[in-house]
């Protein structure tokens, strides 16, 4: 079976039998056509011929190339990919030998997450305080992304529907997981107002849907129309950090962190499927800590 046909095939298997998310699979496309490519450039025409070797090569090809080399995180993601059509490609008995199963991803340095102040969030969510709709919707959608910590894939994916009580939200994460994660009083009363006073009108723009958040033409709103509502807001507010949509969701764990939370509530909270995950975040707060006793106590420097 050719190199295109086998990746097609895998492509095909991860789409339609295990549903995968369309942003996941994209992700498999680029991945694998990268590593198809250079088998290919390395006259490598079937994957019943690639060995362990090739698999090494072509991630040392990765972080090699000056045009388009890739951070340790990008190729660590490669490998998954890779990894994941050899692993498919042995059940399917399309080869006879997983060649991916014990290559090492490059080690990857300790990288914690951006968190920006509370002060911060607040001069954030701030600047959405026009009556216009657009501002009311932006505000509602800041303060949700907030309130939850959600990845802004989550909140953009949301129904109406998926607003279940007063102060609850039900997010699909990650493999079409689902959460039920409260919302405080300052998200519901934005949210409430987006709902009561504009989303009707912009819902009556645009073709019927069921999404939460919608566009200016009554489309639902889209990751790339998030981040620039982010991007605009962290302008307005003055901030010179680089904040992203997961600034917001890093924030939220460390501020609920810092406030006592509990890590495993925090990790149900974000929908990590391992502890270890949150635990990242234990580590700004302690560096946090770590800082203000050296700061205050009389005996935390030398020569104070």
């Amino acid at each position: 079976m050719s190199l295109e046909r086998s990746v097609d095939t895998f492509l095909r298997h991860v789409r339609i039998e295990r549903g995968l998310a369309e942003n996941t699979v994209s992700a498999y496309t680029r991945d694998l056509a990268r590593y198809r490519a250079w088998l290919a450039e390395n006259e490598v025409a079937d994957f019943a011929r690639v060995t362990s070797s090739h698999v090494v090569a072509f991630l040392r090809s990765l972080t090699q190339n000056p045009d388009r080399r890739l951070s340790p995180t990008s190729v660590a993601r490669v490998l998954s990919s890779v990894r994941s059509l050899h692993r498919f490609l042995l059940e399917e008995r399309i080869v006879e030998i997983d060649v991916a199963k014990e290559v090492k991803p490059p080690r990857q340095p300790d990288k914690l997450p951006k968190a920006i102040t509370i002060a911060q969030v607040e001069a954030l969510l701030a600047t959405a305080s026009g009556d216009s709709p657009q501002s009311l919707r932006d505000k509602a959608l800041l303060e949700l992304l907030y309130a939850t910590g959600a990845r802004v894939s989550e909140v953009c994916a949301l129904n109406v529907d998926d607003v279940v009580d007063t102060d609850i939200v039900r997010l699909t994460g990650k493999g079409n997981k689902q959460r039920i994660v409260p919302i405080g009083s300052f998200a519901r009363a934005a949210l409430d107002e987006y709902l009561v006073r504009v989303r009707p009108a912009l819902s009556a723009r645009g073709a019927a849907t069921p999404a939460l958040f919608l566009g200016l033409r009554g489309q639902r709103v889209s990751r790339q129309n998030a981040w620039l509502i982010i991007r605009a807001a962290a302008k307005r507010a003055g901030l010179s950090e680089h904040v992203s949509p997961h600034t917001l969701r890093h924030s939220f764990a460390t501020h609920l962190l810092q406030g006592g939370a509990d890590v495993r509530v925090v990790q149900e909270l974000l929908g990590h499927s391992s502890v270890a995950t949150t635990q990242i975040y234990t580590l700004v707060t302690a560096d946090t800590l770590r800082d203000m006793y050296t700061q205050s106590h009389p005996r935390a420097r030398a020569g104070a």
